[in-house]
């Protein structure tokens, strides 16, 4: 059937062509330019892996990556954990207002972000909140709980509820149930769940623009201040490497949301 489409609608495919290349190929220019020995970043003049190396040799990109980790580490556990207590309760018996409470678990995912942030930065400012890595943390967690809670929501519809009442049935009370047979079941879709909401959370830039204070800068923060002096092979190197770790948590937490 797809092949009759295509033939149906002659140059589809070579609009599929033209939008992955303007997708993707930038990103490609992007890290082959990262290894350009040149100071200058779109005079190419000879290959070098130098840049990669000078990235830990600066001092306000190596504090930038503690933030980002800290953040991104405290908005997993927390935001991970909140999900798995709703997704959990979510799963148990259907309830009144049931639909609107998971449509208001989603609504991150919906909204846009510059409204996410803007709301969130007059609600510290309205609660007196001074601004710092704990409001980027705080913020993050909020913005993360849908991610994490997609996956184990997903594996808890795929679990067979008889496991449960075969527990009941030899006398297993709700936690050792959730102990033995729910979580070791459960825990492939909770650590898909953490790893999205750490790639989100370490690659977030509009929340953490608002919502950020003095000496919290992140890695996504600091690639803008830097970019507006010029981009240099050091930002390539560490753009590059931002990628190279979303790509790889992403693809594990597809791979491991898959395990039966």
């Amino acid at each position: 059937m797809s092949g009759n489409s295509l033939r149906r609608f002659p140059g589809t495919g070579l609009m599929a062509v033209f939008f992955f290349a303007f997708l993707y190929l930038p990103v490609a220019v992007l890290i082959a330019l990262s290894f350009n020995e040149n100071r200058s970043a779109t005079i190419w003049t000879g290959f070098t892996i130098d840049w990669y190396f000078r990235i830990f040799e600066n001092r306000d990109i190596v504090a930038a990556a503690i933030n980002s980790v800290i953040v991104a580490t405290a908005a997993t556990i927390f935001s991970t954990l909140i999900a798995t207590i709703a997704a959990l309760g979510m799963a148990r018996d259907r309830f009144p207002g049931q639909a609107a409470v998971s449509s208001t678990i989603a609504l991150p995912l919906i909204v846009p972000e510059i409204i996410t942030a803007v709301a969130t930065l007059i609600f510290f400012v309205g609660i007196g909140l001074s601004l710092g890595l704990g409001t980027v943390i705080l913020a993050h967690v909020v913005f993360c709980i849908p991610f994490a809670y997609l996956p184990i929501r997903a594996r808890l519809e795929g679990m067979d509820r008889r496991l449960a009442d075969a527990a009941a049935d030899l006398y297993a009370d709700e936690w050792q149930t959730f102990r033995r047979v729910t979580l070791p079941l459960l825990w492939p879709g909770i650590l898909s769940g953490a790893l999205l909401a750490f790639i989100t959370s370490l690659d977030d830039f509009v929340i953490t623009f608002f919502v950020s204070g003095p000496g919290a800068s992140t890695l996504p923060l600091y690639i803008f201040s830097s970019i507006r002096i010029g981009i240099s092979p050091e930002i390539n190197a560490i753009s590059s490497v931002m990628l190279v770790v979303s790509i790889l948590f992403v693809s594990l937490s597809f791979l491991i949301g898959r395990r039966g």
